[in-house]
């Protein structure tokens, strides 16, 4: 499969980028350049503006690209000197390229500058980009209400804060219309605003940025997930665990993750002279549950679950609801296995992966092979063990049958991995399942156990986390679902309407008895039964059981469904046990 910086696409949006800075500049002329990538769905420019921004500003920015366009000005590369480059771009009071320069001068040795220009504008850049303008679509971008946002440089809180541009740009214009109408959907789907609805999670100030507070309908959906997952982790032979909050940063300094990860970690915590830290990863923990005994072949696998909360530090601006915290609950789990059983066990935390996924509706995916890239010095270990563990996963993929593609650079910097990339009703890929190889961590905290031949072996480690972090998961399940639930993961899945106070005593009873049943349900007595509908409609309940006097009579409830589609008076004992039937298969519909 194509990589998407390999594709047309990724050098139209680059070009792109290039084609908006140089209108920029036009219409602001003492503007400064930052940087102006190309991303998953579209491209972003950081500038340094003499004032705000407005939506007249982005109109001319939008004409005066669209003429560029028309010029079909080619993109010409040309290598240059450093320090001839340094002056070029002084000599502009372009200080955030110089500065970029001097910085690849520090890091590398003798490193290629390149330039790439088109019409009047130059700009640093590796490239790649498209033969000419001509070959951008004028009818197929937009940067109009995209988003505006600011931007700090090189992500450095203390620097100073720089206007960042979004756009978007396609082949043609029918699929930047269609993008356009899933963005628009998405802002609908906002799990921010669906979640404060739906009263399932909030922030505080005075708790933090970051830092998610669960309210009951929000928690209950969390030990939904949680429930459903331990039980199927048992079932396979998992064992739960419990690992602290935080940890000496000597078993972090071990592992590797500190410095490694230092930059999204809190500072170390100074206790009795010891420094500590907030648990970055879950791993080095449940290394130290293995090693406390001496393991032999026989006890091997070792398989440890654990919903185990970890911290890290991200910038204030790049916050995001649920999908960007400070603060995450990870489904992890690392299974200690020898290097005979790596196969078999790797392909059975996918197929549990696959049954999670599956349970969920969550069926669009593609796997990715994340290898290690040989040019990059941030892996740890030997190549030779980094061969062993890919071969392997490859070979549990090719048992399997599983389509998968390989991705060079994506590997964990401690082994290789698979991911699962699933696509959600718009059409937005996310990363949730993750498996991972492990030689490296039980080399560096030798690990130990005794095999057949009375000798000491390494085990070999696999990372499992189906969910990922919980709160990112959910805040891509409210998405997806509108926050219209299936009803076995509903928060609350019937809501019992009165259309008179003479059936409330009634309807509590049957409140009383769905909830002996199992069900989540919630009672709506107050004001008139249209009132108590619309009211039910916004929380996205399931099933709406209407009750008045006849139904108390006749032994039936008035089915409703969250859409308003009516299924009519059923006797109160054939809808629960069509209930049961719908939790139990975890069905998607309701009817």
């Amino acid at each position: 499969m194509q990589r998407y910086e390999d594709s047309k696409l990724y050098r139209i949006r680059h070009s792109m980028a290039h084609v908006m800075a140089q209108a920029v500049l036009e219409v602001f002329p003492d503007a400064q350049l930052a940087i102006g990538p190309p991303i998953e769905d579209g491209f972003y420019y950081d500038f340094a503006l003499p004032r705000a921004i407005n939506d007249n500003d982005l109109n001319r920015i939008t004409k005066l690209m669209k003429k560029i366009i028309k010029g079909k000005h080619s993109f010409e590369r040309k290598e240059v000197d450093a320090q001839a480059a340094i002056e070029h771009f002084k000599a502009q009071n372009q200080i955030y390229k110089v500065e970029l320069i001097e910085d690849l001068l520090k890091n590398e040795d003798n490193p290629v500058i390149s330039t790439y220009t088109q019409d009047t504008f130059e700009d640093l850049c590796r490239g790649p980009h498209v033969e000419h303008t001509g070959e951008l679509n004028p009818d197929a971008f937009s940067i109009k209400f995209r988003e505006l946002a600011g931007a700090y440089w090189r992500g450095d809180e203390n620097r100073e804060m720089l206007t960042r541009i979004y756009g978007t740009a396609w082949e043609t214009q029918d699929e930047l219309e269609e993008y356009l109408e899933l963005l628009e959907e998405a802002r609908r789907r906002d799990h921010r605003n669906i979640g404060q609805q739906l009263g399932l999670f909030t922030f505080s100030q005075l708790v933090g940025k970051g830092l998610p507070l669960w309210m009951p309908k929000g928690a209950t959906l969390r030990n939904i997930l949680e429930s459903f997952l331990r039980d199927e982790q048992i079932r396979r032979g998992y064992d739960p665990v419990v690992t602290p909050h935080i940890a000496k940063l000597d078993l972090y300094k071990t592992s590797g993750h500190y410095p490694y990860y230092s930059d999204s970690q809190y500072d170390p915590i100074d206790v009795d002279g010891d420094e500590f830290l907030l648990k970055p990863m879950n791993c080095p923990h449940h290394i130290q549950i293995y090693k406390h005994e001496p393991r032999s072949y026989r006890d091997l696998p070792v398989r440890y679950a654990e919903f185990g909360t970890v911290y890290r530090y991200e910038q204030s601006g790049e916050l995001s609801g649920l999908t960007r915290v400070r603060g995450f609950t990870v489904d992890d789990a690392h299974l200690f296995v020898t290097p005979e059983q790596l196969v078999d066990e790797f392909i059975g935390v996918v197929d549990l992966i696959q049954f999670v996924f599956g349970s969920l509706g969550l069926t669009d995916f593609r796997a990715r092979v994340g290898t290690r890239d040989p040019n990059s010095d941030k892996y740890v270990g030997e190549p030779d063990v980094w061969d062993l563990a890919t071969e392997a996963i490859i070979q549990a993929c090719d048992k399997m049958g599983l389509n998968y593609f390989v991705a060079e650079g994506e590997a964990a910097f401690y082994g290789p991995k698979l991911d699962f990339i699933f696509r959600d009703v718009l059409k937005r890929e996310w990363q949730l399942g993750t498996v991972q190889v492990d030689y490296n961590l039980p080399e560096r905290f030798e690990m130990e156990y005794i095999g057949s031949d009375n000798k000491t072996h390494r085990p070999v480690m696999i990372h499992r986390a189906p969910f990922g972090s919980l709160e990112r998961f959910i805040g891509i399940l409210i998405e997806h679902f509108n926050g219209e639930f299936p009803l076995w993961l509903a928060p609350i899945q019937m809501g019992i309407l009165t259309v008179s106070n003479k059936v409330q005593d009634e309807a509590d009873a049957l409140a009383n008895r769905l909830k002996e049943d199992g069900f989540r349900v919630e009672t709506f007595h107050r004001g008139q039964l249209g009132k108590k509908i619309v009211e039910a409609r916004s929380q996205k309940i399931p099933y709406l059981l209407v009750m008045g006097p006849r139904d108390v009579e006749n032994g039936t409830v008035s089915v409703r469904l969250r859409d308003d589609t009516e299924l009519g008076a059923i006797p109160v004992d054939e809808f629960i046990a069509q209930a049961k039937t719908i939790v139990d298969n975890r069905s998607m519909v309701l009817s």
